[in-house]
């Protein structure tokens, strides 16, 4: 199946903004189901560095790019340049999606709904469990909420600053005024001293576990068969952090789910249409393959 489409007047252009951008698979699954469904659309991915950013918005309009979705760094930092943010990601603190209306820009946030949905794809009920939260970037916020949303009521978050970690846990204090919600400075993979009375679900948000030479996140001799260990990144298909949690008997869920679920949702929100999931799956299983044996 060729991810292409002939171009003509009635082509529409969605695409990514993201720094860096070629580990994305978003395009092989977005094409995959404009073509399922007959739609003349294309879906690219584009560069951005966070000083064109301004200007990256502005060509959406110009050029008439018809919807995007958004990853790192950018998805807290373009929420100024839009014209409406949904009250989801309003609430949020940072976009992922953005759906262009005559020239008008809306932000939306399908992050945390989609890792919600990964979680209970593989059987797991976040309210049963105390969060862990590694990271307290914008697909933070976005995994945070969605949690919160779906009954967790004990989020401890750990980040590189203190200032973030505590902003996103004000957020959520907020929405929940009797949840116990925590915030600490954390550096990646230090011992830490958690006490909790129920599992824990572990999420790492941050991108540590890309590159091949990135530490661990987090301190392996913690996890034990009890935990779940989940991470956004879905390149490699299993990070080091999985692996390393697998052997110690924990229960892992790739980012892969993640991936999947935010893009049906964002496709939805940019065409008005139910979103081919198992095509979309599928188109994301085949591009793996081609990346064994790191996928």
């Amino acid at each position: 199946m060729s991810p292409f489409v002939s171009p003509s007047s009635e082509t529409k252009v969605f695409g990514i903004f993201g720094d860096p951008i070629h580990h994305s698979l978003s395009p092989q699954m977005h094409h995959a189901a404009f073509q399922a469904l007959n739609l003349p659309h294309v879906y690219l991915p584009f560069h951005i560095r966070p000083n064109h950013l301004k200007e990256a918005v502005h060509a959406i309009r110009v050029l008439n790019i018809q919807g995007l979705n958004v990853t790192i760094p950018h998805k807290e930092k373009i929420m100024p340049y839009l014209d409406e943010i949904d009250s989801v990601a309003q609430k949020i603190g940072a976009v992922n999606t953005i759906k262009n209306e005559g020239g008008r820009l809306i932000g939306f946030n399908t992050d945390g709904l989609g890792f919600v949905a990964s979680l209970l794809e593989a059987g797991i009920d976040p309210a049963k469990r105390a969060i862990l939260l590694i990271g307290a970037g914008g697909a933070a916020k976005g995994v945070a909420m969605a949690l919160l949303a779906a009954g967790s009521r004990e989020i401890h978050i750990y980040a590189r600053r203190q200032i973030a970690a505590e902003d996103l846990a004000n957020r959520l204090r907020k929405c929940a005024t009797q949840n116990t919600i925590t915030a600490r400075a954390y550096t990646p993979g230090a011992e830490i001293s958690l006490q909790t009375e129920k599992p824990l679900l572990l999420v790492n948000t941050t991108p540590l576990g890309m590159k091949k030479e990135d530490i661990l996140p987090f301190p392996i001799s913690k996890i034990n068969a009890e935990w779940v260990v989940a991470d956004l990144i879905y390149r490699p298909y299993e990070t080091p952090l999985l692996l390393a949690a697998k052997e110690r008997g924990a229960i892992t869920v790739p980012g892969l789910g993640m991936l999947l679920h935010q893009g049906t949702l964002a496709f939805e929100i940019w065409t008005g249409l139910k979103a081919p999931t198992k095509i979309m799956r599928q188109a994301l299983l085949q591009a793996f393959s081609k990346d064994k044996p790191s996928a």
